[in-house]
Parts: C-alpha cells; structure tokens; sequence
C-alpha cells in the first residue's frame, strides 16, 4: 500500500469526486432559495412562512410600507419607479425560491434571480460583492448543471426521454 503524499492526495481527490452532484445541487438550492424567500418576507405583512420553524402566518398580503419606503430613498433604480421595484422584487423574492426549491424551472428561475443579483449589485449595494458573488457562485451552478435528480425538472426530463 503506497502512502506517499501524492498517492493520499489522489485518493482524497477521488473520494471528494464521489460526492454525488445532487446532493450539492440540492443544498445549493435550498440555500439561494433561504436567501431570496427571507428577503422576500422582510417586504411583506400578512404573509409569513419559515418551513425551518414551522410558523405560518397567511393573512391578506399586502407590501410592508417600510419596503416602499426603500425603494424610494436607498433601493432607487434606474428606468423603474420605486413603486413597480418594490412590487417585481417582492414577487421575484416570493415565486422564484419557491420554484427553486421545487427544482421545476430551475435554470429560468436562477437567471431571473442572477439578473435580480446583478441589478442589486450595480445599482442598490455595490460594496457588496462578496455577498453577491456568492450568491450568483450557487445561482450559475445551477444555470449550468441542472438542479439534480432530487428535483421535478429530473423527473420531466426523464418522462421526456
């Protein structure tokens, strides 16, 4: 049995490549999901769900005017009023995690979320980058791969098949 550095290396490297993708996939989804569907609830009262704690709120939703607020003074974007922002992110925020998590129109759904990232970069918080290139590290992932056979998109694909 060779013990060498260069052998250990090889069989650790072997070993992490036995990682089924899924899996990271998976965990991948489920994270950007967290990360959007959070954000998202901090723009709305009446609506509220965290799956992590079990606590339901579903009441007559309406957007929280601290969100309106936002987006006239610090989230200002150009070519769109403040109001349609605040609107088209709190959908965004609410619809394209779920559709993530779900793993149906995966691809779709992290390009919509990677335009919603870089926009937010651009024009909302662009010292932020670290936090955003996280966040479109995860969202091209799933762009390029696929959200994994955990997913509906795997299941369409192999009835298509």
């Amino acid at each position: 049995m060779n013990t060498s550095a260069p052998c250990l290396v090889k069989r650790t490297v072997a070993l992490f490549e036995k990682i089924p993708y899924s899996l990271i996939a998976f965990i991948a989804r489920f994270s950007i999901a967290a990360v959007f569907w959070k954000s998202g609830q901090t723009k709305v009262e009446g609506f509220a769900v965290d799956l992590i704690s079990g606590t339901f709120q579903i009441g007559e939703p309406k957007l929280a005017a601290s969100t309106l607020w936002l987006f006239r003074s610090e989230y200002q974007l150009p070519l769109v009023s403040s109001e349609v922002a605040a609107y088209l992110a709190t959908f965004a925020e609410h619809f394209f995690p779920v559709l993530i998590l779900l793993g149906f129109a995966t691809r779709f759904s992290a390009l919509a979320l990677i335009g919603m990232t870089l926009t937010i970069q651009l024009f909302v918080y662009p010292d932020a980058y670290p936090t955003h290139g996280t966040w479109l590290a995860l969202l091209l992932l799933l762009l390029a791969r696929g959200p994994g056979c955990l997913s509906i998109d795997h299941l369409i694909a192999r009835r298509i098949r």
